[in-house]
């Protein structure tokens, strides 16, 4: 008998007739001998429902009362969810986070996973009861409910199946798998029958939206495969898994771009040592996410330093810039949040040269002009104007042979 961990996204519970079609697809599952464990979203929109009535009642949104909000989208679908499934026979148990164990830090909105007791939902499989748990949430150890932050369910079915050693987690959504790029840009781009999880990372970092990156990055740290699936359509989808031996890759896997970042640069900084340290503590210090970084080469004792940082949180990174810029001896900060990034991603780029310059000439062949770049073993990152973004992928996604 295997035990399943089975994530459904907010559209495979979007109305009652998706509820029904969950609950059918899990009592095949259990009729089939498996045992089910169920994560689930808030239904369709919920959240963003629940978002736009706390800013029309409020302007301060205290971060523990926002989190205690927003975790009942996802109660009301756990419970909804059992419901359907009694009607077909099969018995099942709600849990929210805190009663399915799940201990968290006290970040609330952001909260990251510290330990799971899944000992009440161990019982209820011993029961032959079908857990079903609300993803994006768990208790912090001061007693307080706290959420996992965008793509938090994804994090709660992961974790899940690795503190109850489940031999699959499947991770349903509404689209059929993992794709070589966005098909919504690229028609010519096709489903991925399996990936490894050092590419999938990559693609989940620079812009794959089927799977938040902490989810992806917690399987890999606890060997988890997962299985990316339509609740549409319930055909199989794109395995993400360890690399095996002696496994030949495609040079090329998949094209990505991300459209969520903005650039700033710090002109005419000192180069002298410590003061990036300084900036970019700051920027940390402030919460900042920062993903590329290129320092100019010193010229007249001063050189210019540019980042990408989320477009949310641009407003705050500049004010923290500006903040700093009497004091490390900058002449401007400034910012364009018309950029854009596209990624290569494959793990056969460690070993076949020449992939970085067919890229060059491509985007050079259609005018387009890089403003940034970066690189790893099996990831090069070019940052562009949006307006070109989806020519250079569908340019490149042909140039390496990614067209169904």
């Amino acid at each position: 008998m295997s035990l399943l961990v089975q994530k459904f996204g907010g559209t495979s519970v979007g109305d009652a007739e998706r509820i029904r079609a969950v609950a059918d697809h899990i009592a095949r599952t259990r009729k089939a001998g498996n045992q089910v464990v169920a994560v689930v979203s808030a239904m369709g929109k919920s959240t963003d429902d629940l978002l736009r009535l706390a800013n029309e009642v409020s302007t301060t949104q205290p971060p523990r009362e926002l989190d205690m909000l927003l975790t009942t989208g996802e109660r009301i679908s756990m419970a909804l969810l059992c419901m359907a499934l009694a009607d077909l026979g099969v018995p099942a148990a709600s849990f929210t986070g805190s009663q399915a164990g799940i201990m968290t830090s006290s970040d609330h909105t952001k909260a990251t996973i510290t330990e799971i007791h899944p000992h009440r939902l161990q019982e209820a499989l011993d029961q032959g009861l079908v857990p079903v748990v609300a993803g994006f949430q768990g208790m912090s150890e001061e007693k307080n409910i706290t959420t996992l932050g965008r793509g938090g369910s994804d994090v709660t079915a992961v974790a899940l199946a690795a503190a109850l050693k489940a031999d699959v987690c499947e991770i349903y959504t509404d689209v059929t798998g993992v794709f070589t790029s966005d098909p919504r840009v690229v028609p010519t781009a096709h489903k991925l029958q399996k990936v490894a999880f050092d590419e999938m990372l990559e693609m989940a970092a620079t812009g794959g939206r089927v799977l938040m990156l902490r989810s992806v990055e917690f399987a890999r740290n606890h060997h988890v495969p997962l299985h990316v699936r339509s609740s549409f359509t319930w055909e199989p989808g794109t395995w993400i898994v360890e690399e095996e031996p002696n496994m030949e890759y495609a040079v090329v896997t998949a094209v990505t771009h991300d459209t969520s970042e903005a650039k700033i640069t710090v002109a005419k900084v000192p180069d002298r040592p410590g003061v990036a340290a300084h900036l970019f503590r700051s920027v940390a210090t402030a919460g900042i996410n920062v993903d590329m970084i290129v320092q100019n080469t010193s010229a007249n004792g001063t050189t210019d330093i540019s980042f990408t940082v989320p477009k949310v949180d641009l407003v705050q990174a500049v004010g923290v810039c500006e903040s700093l810029q009497a004091e490390i001896g900058a002449e401007s900060v400034t910012f364009d949040d018309t950029m854009a990034r596209i990624s290569l991603i494959g793990a056969g780029m460690k070993t076949h040269p020449g992939v970085t310059a067919t890229m060059f000439e491509v985007l050079a062949n259609l005018g387009i002009n890089l403003e940034m770049i970066s690189t790893s073993s099996i990831r090069i990152s070019c940052v562009v104007r949006e307006d070109v973004v989806e020519d250079a992928m569908r340019a490149l996604h042909t140039a390496f042979e990614l067209d169904a």
